[in-house]
């Protein structure tokens, strides 16, 4: 029925309407054509809420109430559930799920099948003998990587959760971190605080509130004559409540941290901890002024010599942090503090705020913690985490150290390039710029330490240790010789240049100049994949127009080769064809579409499953659809951004990558039941990821799929079900498309596994 669409055309001017308008419509245009509803009730509630309860359903019915949920979602109003005993609409017995986008097929009998017939294009079918299938796992393979032109809080101490700000004392910051929730309790604090055996104090002031937890102001009732430690007059009172996911129903997370780490260089010390009514209380050392509050209170800009106090201590109470095994996981302005003013502390930095801290060393085996990646988990604050963190690769030392790098250059110039982005892609677009920014572009009119520090941290490998002694002396040309002249205390830096001549000596001819990984000048390149096989025939095509493609496939064909991936550069494709592929026989078409969803579900209808797929940079696509496959069901999805939480969805439901594309910045993904895979993992970043590609190797993935957009490049790595006789897996780089590489490959029984052109140099 239209009447409820052309009653909301006419009435769209309205802020507010009366759906009894609807309702009379509804029951003249029921009595006119006598349908068999009746409609007992609606009733209104803010002008646009309604109940609609139905004794009978029809079709009339079922078409009123899905008008009704549409006018919902236009005024931002959630429809009220039916009550208990009304009739709700069926659901249908759809075939595709999710979206028009996101296309799924029913599930087919796992079975192998086979057919014959010949011809091309859309009617294509072509027959090849599938070969015997490698069993046993070899030993001694070779990953090589070559490149032919340069170009929830968890009760186990050490495991990333989510907590508050920490207790800066005054100011502070727009910048928030990220996976950290406002404490769900408005309960007011205890006006009196006294936990296990300490002093009573009296709740005075608020000094700041973060993600769980809130810090006030402790007097001591009586007794107590020092400014800080246990016997303080004033303290730092730190309440979270028991119902915040920081609790976990037991003592907050970052309790545990602080008991392992209380008493280390730069840690604020806890004098008490315990539980009063509903609030979990530490009793802590009063702090001074955040180095945000400095440098806002110092017309927002700091010298360079102050800058390179703040850099030498930080690192060195980072080193001193990370010797405990943990890394901080939010490095910023907001959570280094002063020393209380007044106290002999005061020119002292500390460290604050160890509720995101994780563990980078095993506690057990002393080990270097394993190596992930999930793309939608990110927790620190997007102005000044790493590009790793955004990535949402498993934190270690290098991360700290790249968030210093930005702290330190935001409190010297007073800015960042990526401040002032906005919206729900803030994170990438952020880690995009800083991805793009070069250390010269960054640093410019910055003192060279800035930039060597930079880049020196930004090209750290996931488990390198660093030369925090290296990393100190850097900065020796800013800092003031005199004790008396600096403006921040340095002790631990000091501690650490006692050691320095011996740990520095020879230390250039030791160490192998790094290849720069952030250059600044973003480059595309094809990457090509190669597998170990046995000796079989393969044939390529590359700078293949639309109007060419079909020759190719049709003289392949003949020969008894069929298409094992496809991929396309500039708006022309790129063929590989083999005899290794195992099907029995193809289809192919060329759209228009990105992904053509009727075309797709025509052909599941016959049995052919997506086997390989491209896109172009105008939106078309090349969908190879094959049978023979071991697939019995499939999904896809077409996302603006690449789809990790889809994928992350479908991998619980048994689903693995099998193809992706990309057709400009959009992201093309299919995903298959009965695969063959037992496991799979996405390795993706903004250049070629060459260093999480290497240890994905080292557990035993190998890439079965990969996208690159101008952006990013996507990579799916698996573990089949079947061990293969022989890993070797080898990728290549190369401007032009790799014609002059595939010979050689091919020589050494490497063929060409997949293919995808993008960014891979940032």
């Amino acid at each position: 029925m239209l009447f409820v669409s052309q009653f909301l055309h006419f009435s769209s001017h309205y802020k507010s309407f009366n759906l009894f308008k609807i309702g009379r419509t509804w029951r003249r245009e029921r009595r006119r054509r006598s349908y068999s509803v009746s409609y007992s009730e609606i009733f209104l509630r803010r002008d646009l809420k309604v109940f609609v309860h139905f004794n009978r359903s029809s079709g009339l019915a079922k078409r009123v109430l899905r008008e009704t949920k549409f006018v919902f979602s236009l005024y931002g109003v959630r429809m009220p559930e039916l009550r208990s005993g009304a009739r709700r609409l069926r659901q249908p017995n759809p075939q595709v799920i999710d979206q028009a986008e996101n296309i799924e097929l029913p599930p087919q009998a796992a079975t192998r099948r086979r057919g014959g017939g010949g011809g091309r294009g859309r009617g294509n079918a072509a027959k090849a003998a599938a070969p015997p299938r490698p069993t046993g796992r070899g030993r001694g393979i070779r990953l090589i990587d070559l490149e032919a032109e340069p170009c929830e809080v968890r009760p186990v101490v050490g495991e990333p959760v989510a907590a508050d700000k920490g207790i800066a004392m005054e100011g502070g910051s727009p910048d928030k971190a990220v996976g950290v929730e406002e404490d769900p309790s408005s309960a007011p604090v205890p006006e009196r605080v006294q936990v296990g055996n300490s002093p009573v104090y009296k709740t005075e002031r608020k000094l700041g509130k973060g993600g769980f937890g809130q810090v006030f102001v402790g007097r001591r009732v009586s007794g107590g004559s020092d400014r800080i430690g246990a016997d303080a007059i004033e303290v730092a009172l730190k309440f979270e409540h028991r119902n915040s996911k920081g609790c976990n129903f037991g003592p907050p997370y970052e309790w545990q941290v602080y008991n392992t780490l209380n008493g280390c260089y730069g840690v604020p010390a806890v004098h008490h901890k315990g539980r009063q009514g509903d609030f979990y209380i530490l009793v802590m050392d009063m702090l001074g002024p955040s180095l945000w509050d400095v440098w806002n209170s110092s017309g927002q800009s700091m010298s360079p010599n102050m800058v390179a106090c703040i850099a030498v201590e930080s690192i060195s109470i980072l080193e001193k942090f990370h010797m405990k095994g943990f890394v901080l996981g939010d490095v910023k302005p907001e959570n280094f503090l002063l020393g209380q003013p007044g106290t002999a502390d005061e020119k002292k930095l500390y460290l604050v705020d160890l509720g995101l801290a994780s563990k980078w060393k095993d506690s057990h085996s002393g080990h270097h913690v394993e190596y992930d990646q999930r793309p939608d988990v990110f927790r620190g604050t997007i102005r000044y985490a790493s590009v790793n963190a955004h990535l949402g690769r498993t934190g270690s030392r290098r991360d700290d150290l790249e968030s210093l790098a930005y702290t330190l250059i935001f409190l010297l110039k007073g800015r960042l390039p990526w401040q002032g982005y906005q919206g729900d892609n803030k994170s990438f677009l952020v880690s995009k710029k800083k991805m793009s920014t070069s250390a010269e572009l960054m640093c410019c009119f910055c003192p060279p330490p800035f930039k060597l520090f930079l880049e020196a941290v930004t090209n750290m490998k996931f488990d390198e240790e660093p030369n925090y002694a290296k990393l100190i002396s850097i900065f020796d040309t800013l800092i003031e010789p005199s004790a008396l002249s600096r403006p921040l205390r340095i002790d631990g830096a000091l501690k650490v240049g006692q050691k320095r001549g011996r740990l520095l000596l020879n230390l250039e001819e030791d160490e192998q100049p790094k290849k720069k990984i952030r250059i600044g000048s973003p480059a595309t390149q094809w990457i090509s994949v190669y597998n170990s096989r046995r000796p079989m025939k393969q044939r390529y095509h590359y700078n293949v127009g639309d109007s060419r493609l079909d020759s190719h496939v049709q003289k392949g064909n003949e020969d008894g080769l069929l298409i094992s991936c496809v991929a396309s550069s500039v708006n022309l494709w790129a063929l590989i064809m083999d005899a290794g592929t195992g099907f029995t026989s193809q289809v192919y078409e060329l759209s228009t579409v990105f992904l053509h969803k009727e075309w797709i579900m025509e052909q599941w209808d016959k049995n052919y499953y997506i086997s390989s797929i491209a896109g172009s940079d105008n939106g078309s696509s090349l969908v190879v659809m094959s049978k023979g496959t071991s697939y019995s069901q499939q999904s896809y999805k077409v996302s603006d951004s690449f789809p990790y939480k889809w994928i992350n969805k479908k991998w619980k439901e048994d689903f693995h990558v099998t193809s992706m594309t990309t057709a400009g910045n959009r992201w093309g993904v299919i995903m298959s039941r009965n695969s063959g895979f037992s496991d799979q993992v996405v390795e993706l970043d903004f250049l070629y990821p060459s260093d999480g590609i290497h240890r994905r190797w080292e557990s035993g993935y190998r890439i079965t799929s990969m996208a690159a957009t101008a952006d990013q490049a996507a990579f799916i790595l698996s573990i089949p079900k079947r061990k293969l006789n022989d890993e070797t897996q080898e990728t290549l780089r190369t401007t032009a498309f790799p014609s002059t590489h595939v010979k050689d490959k091919w020589a050494k029984n490497l063929y060409i596994a997949s293919i995808c052109y993008g960014r891979t140099v940032c």
